[in-house]
């Protein structure tokens, strides 16, 4: 390691070790979180968990890095429970040697296979969908497929954020599972010349871009509507939602590609116990209505219903590919992405 590296991860581990709770000094009444989440959306459930349980939850919240930081810190790490999003990042941390097997009985009881580790190592919270935001004013469809936007009759008219954002690594992960390497790299060629612009931008702007007319159809991510319609603090992207309508892209044959929000229990948590309980509680369909209904997304646990203005975009029929078989696609995406061939032509004035 870098020496000047080792010395910040040293620095950093010990400014944490001073907010949250050592292993040398566990307590039994509090579980440490790192988290990639923000704390909007996890305070109502710890707020709801101290009630339930005495436990105290400390948080250190971080928009990256925290894998890398639990692995830095090794034995020494206070982390109890890390909340991250993508299925890549829980995938790598059991990959990185961070994760142990999860004991909380929520986890075989109510979590499908399809969205838990094998061996318990992580799971899912929730889910989100890779979907199709539509001019309301521009366009008629109302049921479309990933195929579609690949037509001639799309060309100059989708627009997307950079194709190695996470997002959208997931979604041609996801299409390489479904139809092989080759067939989506013909894909995304296609999807490329059916561009408005190079990519560039976050989801959000994507459909501030409808309303603009630049483009009518972008590829966001379901949770963004609610986000929108609710931001009181940038109350114009209500006007930017209202331009649009979602559409769950091949909702009636292979299903809607979805990721999630997930958690692990670190390896050397000092408070396992208390570790797993959080794993239960956030698994509590009480837990997974409260998570829902704050952040827009999809329970994870069944029957557990999505909150009313997100039943109201339509359906939801998850693709049923493997999010660890579509994880292992990911190094595959990435490559495919930085492919001359399919490089969006422009994208240079993107960067």
């Amino acid at each position: 390691m870098h020496k000047n590296l080792g010395m910040a991860i040293m620095v950093t581990s010990a400014m944490v070790a001073a907010t949250l709770c050592s292993p040398a000094l566990a307590q039994n009444g509090e579980v440490n979180i790192y988290s990639f989440r923000q704390q909007s959306l996890l305070q109502p459930l710890l707020d709801k968990f101290t009630a339930e349980t005495g436990i105290k939850p400390n948080v250190l919240y971080a928009s990256d890095g925290l894998l890398e930081r639990v692995r830095a810190e090794g034995e020494l790490s206070p982390a109890d429970v890390v909340v991250t999003v993508d299925i890549g990042n829980l995938v790598g941390a059991k990959e990185m040697g961070i994760t142990q097997p999860i004991a909380a009985p929520a986890l075989t009881e109510k979590i499908p296979a399809a969205y838990r580790d094998v061996d318990g190592d992580w799971t899912a919270l929730s889910l989100r969908a890779r979907v199709f935001y539509v001019s309301k004013d521009r366009v008629d469809a109302t049921a479309l497929t990933y195929d579609d936007i690949a037509k001639p009759e799309w060309k100059g008219r989708l627009c997307t954020r950079p194709g190695e954002h996470a997002y959208n690594i997931g979604l041609i992960a996801q299409r390489i599972a479904a139809i092989g390497l080759d067939a989506t790299r013909e894909w995304l060629t296609k999807v490329r010349d059916n561009l408005a612009y190079p990519p560039n931008g976050a989801d959000r702007e994507q459909v501030k871009n409808i309303l603009d007319g630049t483009c009518d159809l972008a590829i966001a991510n379901t949770y963004y509507m609610g986000v929108m319609l609710n931001n009181t603090a940038e109350p114009e992207q209500k006007t930017w939602a209202n331009s649009a309508r979602i559409i769950y892209p091949d909702v009636d044959s292979d299903g809607t590609q979805v990721n999630v929000a997930g958690a692990f229990i670190a390896k050397y948590s000092p408070n396992v116990d208390n570790a797993n309980k959080l794993i239960e509680f956030l698994l509590s369909d009480e837990a997974q209505a409260i998570y829902a209904d704050t952040n827009y997304e999809y329970p994870v646990v069944p029957g557990v219903e999505p909150a009313p203005l997100v039943k109201s975009w339509g359906t939801l029929n998850p693709s049923p590919i493997s999010l660890v078989e579509i994880a292992s696609h990911r190094a595959e995406a990435a490559s495919l992405v930085d492919e001359p061939k399919v490089q969006p032509r422009g994208a240079e004035l993107a960067s």
